[in-house]
């Protein structure tokens, strides 16, 4: 399982979902699927875009959890 972190790192820098994707240039519906960990496929250049607006390392943003077998 991938967790994705977003929610938060943006409650700590007090950022909205909507100044993230102002400031990233990635459409907001699909911020809000990463926020709320609905999306299936993560594109590499959002991921850059929100790493570089965040100023933080992409395993900050991204957690691999392994499954319990």
């Amino acid at each position: 399982m991938i967790k994705i972190h977003l929610s938060k790192l943006l409650g700590e820098r007090r950022m909205t979902q909507a100044e993230l994707a102002n400031k990233t240039n990635i459409r907001p519906a699909t911020i809000n699927e990463m926020y709320h960990e609905l999306i299936e496929r993560i594109n590499l250049e959002h991921l850059n875009r929100i790493c570089k607006v965040l100023d933080i390392e992409v395993e900050d943003l991204l957690e691999y959890i392994p499954d319990k077998k």
